[in-house]
């Protein structure tokens, strides 16, 4: 696979779903794996812009860590257990949240500074999202979104986070419908709240 895909428009076969093309990847094939790469960066990227701190954004260019972490996810992908289009995109998510937090501990450090490996890090600047529901929720959304079972997690992460709609959350979750889709994502969201209320 080339080290960059420019553009970040879908340029797959319309009957080529991601999980196909996750499934041609592994298998070996470059060219699925280049189209899936750029059919997944512009998620990746929107995702980004709005979760990553703003002192990250100005410490390293986002476009080059979004990249980098598809790049490393695309070389273990024969790894990946192939259980379709939101289990790859939440396991995409967690790889992006472990960059974020290895850059913020890489920015707190000036020259000649020593940290302990165990210090975690506080980004003093917040993110989109994080100044938009503020830190502490954004917490208790994380932990309460760890807690659901596999499917509804995918759910909520392909629809707040990602912004599909419920027809790509069918496709991606193997739904028979858009409207199975809506009801899956519907009660995901209020077991979501509901435990993120008791916590």
């Amino acid at each position: 696979m080339d080290e960059r895909v420019a553009g970040g428009g879908d340029r797959a076969a319309p009957h080529e779903t991601t999980a196909v093309l996750i499934a041609r990847a592994r298998a070996g094939d470059t060219l699925a794996g280049q189209r899936l790469f750029a059919r997944l960066l512009p998620a990746l990227r929107r995702w980004a812009r709005y979760r990553f701190p703003s002192t990250l954004r100005d410490a390293r260019d986002t476009e080059d860590l979004v990249q980098d972490v598809l790049l490393r996810a695309f070389r273990r992908i024969d790894s990946f257990e192939n259980r379709g289009e939101g289990a790859f995109l939440a396991y995409l998510r967690q790889i992006l949240l472990n960059a974020v937090k290895d850059e913020q501990r890489r920015a707190g450090r000036g020259p000649g500074t020593l940290l302990p490996l165990d210090q975690d890090l506080a980004d003093s600047t917040p993110s989109v999202v994080e100044r938009t529901i503020g830190a502490d929720q954004l917490q208790r959304f994380e932990e309460a979104l760890a807690t659901l079972p596999q499917e509804q997690q995918q759910a909520v992460i392909l629809r707040v986070e990602f912004g599909y709609s419920h027809a790509q959350i069918a496709e991606a979750l193997g739904k028979p419908s858009m409207d199975a889709a809506r009801v899956m994502v519907s009660r995901a969201l209020a077991e979501l709240a509901r435990r993120i209320d008791e916590g």
